[in-house]
C-alpha cells in the first residue's frame, strides 16, 4: 500500500548556517554599531537566544532572523515569538524556541483534518510524525494538498513517499 509520513522538522546544520547568516548581517549593520548583540543557537534543545539593547532592535534582529530562516530554507513558523521578552539589567533578552517535530496536539489535529476530508486513507500517530497510507496514489496526493491548504500554523515536510 502506497504511504507516507507527514513531520515536521529543522535541519540542525541549516538552522546554523541561518543563525551565523544573522549574526554577520547584525555586525555588519550600521545601526547596531558599538551596541551590544548577542545571538546564540542552543543547539541541544533548539532555542535562539537574543540580547539586545532596545526594544526596536529586538524587532529588527527577528526581521532578519525571520528572513534569513526563509532564504536557508526554513518556514517562518519554525520559529515560536510567543515568549515575551524580559530585561536583564541594561539588556533585553528573548528566546526564539524553534519548533522541531509534531507535537501530540498537531498531530491530533492533522489526523482530524485528514479524517474530515472523506477520502479513503488511514492516518496513524508515530511519535513526532503521522504516517498516512491509502490504496491510491491520487488520495494521498490529495491528502497532501490539504495539508498545506490548511492553517495549521506549523511547517510542515511530507517524506518516505512509498509506493
Amino acid at each position: 500500500m502506497p504511504s507516507f509520513d507527514i513531520a515536521s522538522k529543522v535541519d540542525l546544520q541549516t538552522l546554523d548556517n541561518a543563525i551565523n547568516t544573522v549574526k554577520k548581517e547584525i555586525i555588519n549593520r550600521f545601526d547596531f554599531k558599538n551596541s551590544p548583540v548577542s545571538i546564540e543557537l542552543n543547539k541541544k534543545d533548539f532555542i535562539v537566544n537574543l540580547e539586545v539593547e532596545t526594544e526596536m532592535k529586538m524587532k529588527q534582529v527577528i526581521d532578519v532572523l525571520i528572513s534569513r530562516g526563509v532564504r536557508q530554507g526554513i518556514d517562518a513558523n519554525a520559529f515560536d515569538f510567543g515568549k515575551d521578552t524580559y530585561p536583564s539589567g541594561k539588556i533585553i533578552k528573548k528566546e526564539v524556541p524553534v519548533r522541531n517535530g509534531l507535537k501530540q496536539e498537531d498531530a491530533k489535529r492533522i489526523v482530524k483534518l485528514v479524517k474530515d476530508s472523506g477520502l479513503k486513507v488511514q492516518a496513524q500517530i508515530m511519535d513526532d510524525m503521522v504516517r498516512i497510507t491509502g490504496k491510491k496514489i491520487d488520495d494521498l496526493q490529495a491528502v497532501i494538498a490539504k495539508c498545506r491548504n490548511a492553517e495549521l500554523g506549523i511547517p510542515l515536510q511530507f517524506v518516505n513517499m512509498k509506493n
